[in-house]
């Protein structure tokens, strides 16, 4: 169990700094507490997406997001009646508190369901040149490159490793021995793993084609190999599987800065002026949780992009949903991105 107290907030701190605490306490909850520890509300992955998905500034305050009537346990409880209630409103995770409703513990099944097997497949792309990375990608595949002791795709797979997954695959394209050579069949980690080669670049989402269809029976997670992120696995696949889409993209809140005054008019005439506005928008963030169906839709030897092949559902009047991630992400796409790694990557671990 990890330390509860980590997940205590006083009321009145921000929205950013609230999931600062949820990110590092990694307990998947944030108690808010008043001056006296007593419990005011709680603060959980869903409401900070849905605060995000709602545009709402980082520094709102957290009263204003945190649910204000949580579920809470007396501390006498005992383990059955507190596992009633959790099944009863599904939590995982529940506050115990005192005779004055101060917070004296945690009960959380979040290190449960890790230790759970998952059988969905986890599909890892691995075939890009990392031009925007050379010299350090003349002799070494991108998603090869090391980030603190380790290869960028095997920090990848041991997080899945870790939350429970072990049927793997890889696809390739450069130098693909690098990649064979270091991961083989996945018995250093306990898991099973297969490759699927590109002769020919078939763009982010061609590859699809060349997995063993027959094999792709639950959602299959797929993810870009150049990524670093602390993405809570399990919250994503329990999103994908509440939501009824045929793919789930995760998405990261992108700010842009006008650096001039901005103004709107009619004619000649000036309506509004507004200095240095900041716009939002979601990005792409190359993680996808993907219907058995979507999969197999994909022939062998097709040449294209994910973005296309999710706008073509799309258009067709199939349902594709977002996932907006809060949790630390990193895209090592170029030098600079790649030392940043080498600075973050310690923390990243150690959270």
């Amino acid at each position: 169990m990890k330390e509860w107290r980590n997940a205590l907030a006083k009321s009145g701190i921000s929205l950013e700094q609230a999931i600062g605490i949820l990110d590092k306490a990694a307990l998947r909850i944030v108690l808010v507490v008043d001056m006296h520890g007593r419990l005011l509300g709680t603060l959980t992955d869903g409401d900070v997406r849905r605060a995000l998905l709602k545009h709402l500034p980082l520094d709102t305050p957290v009263d204003n997001v945190m649910n204000p009537s949580p579920k809470a346990a007396g501390e006498s409880w005992t383990q059955s009646r507190i596992r009633a209630l959790m099944e009863q409103y599904e939590v995982l995770q529940l506050p115990l508190v005192d005779s004055e409703r101060r917070v004296v513990g945690l009960v959380n099944l979040h290190d449960l369901l890790n230790k759970q097997r998952h059988d969905n497949p986890v599909f890892l792309m691995a075939g890009g040149f990392g031009t925007r990375l050379r010299p350090l990608t003349n002799n070494c595949p991108k998603p090869m490159l090391k980030v603190g002791d380790k290869p960028i795709l095997e920090q990848i797979l041991l997080n899945f490793v870790e939350a429970g997954f072990y049927r793997f695959y890889i696809s390739t394209h450069y130098k693909p021995e690098v990649i064979r050579e270091h991961f083989g069949n996945g018995e250093k980690w306990g898991v099973s793993i297969e490759y699927v080669h590109e002769e020919q670049p078939l763009g982010t989402g061609g590859a699809l084609g060349l997995l063993p269809h027959d094999e792709i029976n639950l959602p299959m997670f797929m993810m870009n190999g150049d990524l670093l992120t602390s993405l809570n696995i399990h919250g994503f696949l329990e999103f994908h599987e509440t939501h009824n889409g045929l793919a789930t993209m995760c998405v990261r809140e992108y700010q842009h800065q006008v650096p001039y005054g901005v103004i709107t008019s009619e004619g000649t005439q000036i309506k509004s002026m507004v200095e240095k506005p900041v716009q939002r928008f979601f990005i792409n963030a190359g993680i996808y949780l993907l219907a058995p169906e979507f999969v197999k839709s994909v022939p062998p030897g097709t040449r294209i992009d994910m973005p296309t092949l999710l706008e073509q559902e799309i258009e067709g009047g199939k349902a594709v949903n977002m996932f907006p991630i809060h949790e630390y992400w990193l895209d090592i796409g170029q030098l600079d991105d790649f030392r940043k790694a080498q600075t973050e990557v310690r923390g990243l671990l150690n959270d």
